[in-house]
């Protein structure tokens, strides 16, 4: 058979763009934060990762376009060589003390992060224990290591009983790296981190958390689930990423700084690939400093979030706990999932829907999110535009 067969067999997206119902690869033609422009009308955002409101703020936005003006667009090349400028260890050094670690390294998106680290990490006879619902990134990463002769094992979701079971059968000599988010980017659950950590330290493991939905929305002035439970000196390693609370783009690596040092000098990840560019570590290291100076932005974040699930629940819509800032609601039938996602964003509400094979086959879902940045007027009218969806779709009486 051709390659390509298979792509012209491809239909399923045609045919929901067809029905009209299709929610994906939406233009946005400018971005006000919580109020944003999309096909020429305002439209309430209530799907991005900009958690504390920070994209359009004239100061990230004035810290990128010095940048530009001072190191051009790019870096031209890897860390490793000709790509390393002082922002980048700048914001290195920034991070580490920020988080409460000995070391940072920098990684181009958050994706090439986990990627880079635990296929960086992990060789032969090594394994790789992971949540079956963490981030893409991360099952990506350890199928590369795999191919190095790596050990790849997965756990049942957040069952701390599970994972002992499958850690008890690995090899006692073995070396092991236990790998889960933080946050669960589709879910916003929050991993049980002080019972991995006891089974960690029971099997002789490590432990690497993926903070990228977690990092300006929990823990100790946004710190992430680590400081969260009072546990940052008890995990190894965080990965997290710019894209979401540092408003910019890139990735990075928190750990001890002989393991920092390691990654730097042996993970393909960081050698054979382009250093984040000027602008996106100015708009970070901006960012950075205004969750500093100004924590009550994720107390403000919390609260949002807060506030929308329980206007939900007390619609009735079926959601999922969480002390985060995502908020699904659970609409389990694909097309009315999608029929939903349409009514909303003709009333000026945009979410992101979730179907299978991104979630299981009965849990499709309208992901919510919020920003530190939405009013509680905002919020009303969103609440207020799910009501009136839900009853003409009767998930709701």
């Amino acid at each position: 058979m051709d390659l390509f067969e298979k792509c012209q067999q491809f239909t399923l997206a045609d045919d929901v763009k067809a029905a009209g119902i299709y929610p994906y690869f939406r233009a946005v033609e400018e971005n006000e934060g919580p109020v944003v422009s999309m096909e020429g009308r305002k439209v309430i955002m209530a799907g991005s990762n900009n958690y504390l409101g920070l994209t359009a703020d004239p100061r990230v936005k004035a810290a990128a376009v010095e940048a530009i003006e001072k190191f051009g667009t790019s870096c031209s090349g890897s860390r490793y060589l000709t790509g390393t400028i002082d922002l980048h260890n700048q914001l290195e050094e920034r991070l580490a003390k920020y988080l409460g670690f000995e070391s940072v390294l920098l990684f181009s998106t958050g994706y090439q992060t986990a990627i880079g680290v635990v296929a960086g990490l992990c060789g032969r006879g090594e394994y790789i224990i992971s949540d079956k619902e963490n981030h893409a990134c991360i099952i990506s990463g350890a199928i590369m290591a795999k191919g190095a002769f790596a050990e790849f094992v997965r756990y049942k979701h957040n069952d701390m009983e599970d994972l002992e079971r499958v850690i008890s059968r690995i090899p006692e000599d073995a070396s092991k790296l236990i790998v889960t988010d933080g946050v669960f980017s589709v879910s916003g659950e929050l991993v049980n981190l002080p019972e991995l950590n006891r089974i960690a330290k029971k099997y002789g493991a490590r432990v690497m958390v993926d903070d990228a939905h977690a990092v300006g929305v929990i823990g100790e002035g946004g710190r992430g689930t680590a400081s969260h439970f009072g546990l940052t000196e008890e995990t190894d390693l965080v990965i997290g990423t710019f894209s979401k609370t540092f408003a910019s783009l890139g990735g990075y690596v928190a750990g001890p700084e002989r393991v920092i040092n390691f990654l730097k000098h042996q993970t393909p990840a960081l050698i054979f690939s382009a250093s984040p560019t000027p602008p996106s570590c100015a708009a970070a290291l901006a960012a950075l400093d205004i969750l500093e100076k100004e924590p009550e932005r994720v107390t403000k974040l919390v609260a949002n979030a807060d506030y929308v699930r329980k206007g939900f629940e007390e619609l009735g819509f079926e959601i999922m706990e969480s002390p985060t800032a995502i908020v699904p609601v659970i609409i389990g039938d694909v097309e009315k999932t999608l029929v939903f996602w349409k009514e909303l964003y003709d009333r000026g509400v945009f979410v992101n829907a979730f179907i299978p094979p991104g979630v299981p086959p009965t849990m499709s879902m309208l992901r919510t999110s919020y920003m530190a940045t939405h009013t509680t007027e905002q919020l009303d009218q969103m609440i207020s535009v799910f009501e009136e969806v839900g009853k003409k779709l009767q998930l709701i009486s």
